[in-house]
């Protein structure tokens, strides 16, 4: 038997990873624009927003003081200090600095933890829908997802009885974003307090709390599950400056997290990146000390753009939609869209229905599979108001097309 050629033959685990769906979407965007298409791209979560100026002068002076060499792998200990200071300020999070973990942005901040806890087999309980690469990380650390569904007709919010039953012996950590990519939704104080109390009844359960969207939200603070009685040893709080304060590209996240956990994820860290950019963390720096009430014309500016969008969505025939409390996303249920067609395309699910869109009307979502729930799609609203209002009239008209199967 002729052995099989291993030229240009990738690892096995690549060949297990998808291609994240929000990049693929963006990427797809990027071709049709290049040939000349009038693309209206909301797939990607990115403020059109500039880096406020007292941000980037943090940074010229860094680099005026010549701050360009190596730093410690889990970050300078005053931007820690800056990290431990924010958390007990904003989220009443006692992390000191050895707790905390600098690093390239909260995806690897993510990974990092992931891959410091998951042994192969180990379950990992994910909220259901969920941000794409929460399933892709566990894949990589051999762990198994265990999804949690929660529709939107809970405002995709999972209860204590849902939580309950799926837990297993072979469970080892719970992921979960407030306010959620890419639903919108806020978990309350009360919320996480009962969730935390069913995780608390079983020894060596962790939780990875994704704080990302905590200031671009639109019902008051957010709460930290690290907060609920108990909970702060078994919890890991990613967090970062990418949203908040439109610093996408500078690629800078942190998680606080108990010492034996900060230890691993930066002994993980420290064979794949080391420190991250040190331009990055003293600009971060000026921005964690900062008043988050600095960045509240933004905030201000995108539930403008919420609302706006959801006038629109809510007189489409057949679209479902809740009004997202954060972030800056709708994540929609398309389900009325199911299994039709517009003489040319069949639509049986929602990842058909975004292709569709981008090649009928030139509009770019994200289908919903990747997030573990395919009955809706995400858009984002981070652009400006003269693009949502082409985008929501492009949606009409594509879903217009759209008639049921007959048989």
């Amino acid at each position: 038997m002729q052995e099989k050629s291993k030229v240009g033959q990738v690892s096995e685990l690549l060949e297990k990873l998808s291609e994240s769906a929000t990049l693929a979407m963006a990427r797809m965007s990027r071709e049709l624009a290049s040939q000349g298409k009038p693309v209206v791209n909301l797939s990607l979560g990115e403020p059109d927003f500039n880096t406020p100026d007292f941000i980037k002068d943090a940074a010229k002076k860094a680099i005026d003081e010549n701050i360009t060499h190596y730093s410690p792998v889990n970050g300078f200990l005053e931007v820690r200090k800056a990290v431990s200071e924010k958390f007990k300020r904003d989220n009443g999070l006692n992390y000191s600095p050895e707790e905390i973990v600098i690093s390239t942005g909260a995806k690897q901040s993510l990974a990092n933890a992931i891959l410091a806890l998951v042994n192969q087999g180990d379950e990992v309980i994910m909220p259901s829908p969920y941000w794409v690469s929460y399933s892709e990380l566990v894949k990589i650390a051999g762990g198994t997802t265990v999804e949690v569904y929660a529709g939107i007709d809970s405002n995709f919010k999972i209860t204590p009885e849902a939580l309950k039953k799926v837990i297993t012996p072979k469970t080892k950590l719970v992921i979960y974003s407030s306010p959620c990519n890419p639903t919108g939704s806020v978990y309350s104080q009360e919320e996480l307090q009962v969730l935390a109390d069913v995780i608390l009844e079983h020894e060596g359960i962790y939780v990875i709390s994704d704080e990302i969207y905590e200031h671009i939200n639109f019902v008051g603070k957010s709460s930290s599950i690290g907060t609920c009685a108990g909970m702060l040893e078994r919890t890991v709080t990613v967090n970062g400056v990418s949203k908040a304060f439109a610093m996408t590209g500078w690629r800078l996240g942190y998680l606080g997290a108990p010492l034996w956990i900060a230890q691993a994820c930066s002994k993980m860290q420290g064979q794949i990146t080391s420190g991250t950019c040190t331009i990055s963390q003293m600009a971060s720096k000026a921005a964690l000390e900062a008043d988050p009430a600095v960045i509240a014309e933004m905030i201000q500016v995108f539930k403008s753009r919420r609302d706006r969008v959801y006038a629109g969505l809510i007189t489409i025939p057949g679209l479902k939609v809740n009004l997202p409390e954060a972030a800056f996303y709708f994540y929609m249920d398309v389900t009325a869209f199911f299994n039709t067609t517009d003489g040319e395309t069949v639509v049986r699910t929602s990842d058909d229905l975004a292709m569709y869109l981008l090649k009928k009307v030139y509009l770019a979502t994200v289908g919903g599979e990747a997030f573990g729930d395919a009955n809706c799609i995400r858009i984002s609203y981070a652009t400006s108001e003269e693009m949502l209002d082409e985008a929501v009239k492009r949606l009409r008209e594509g879903l217009s097309h759209l008639k049921p199967i007959v048989a």
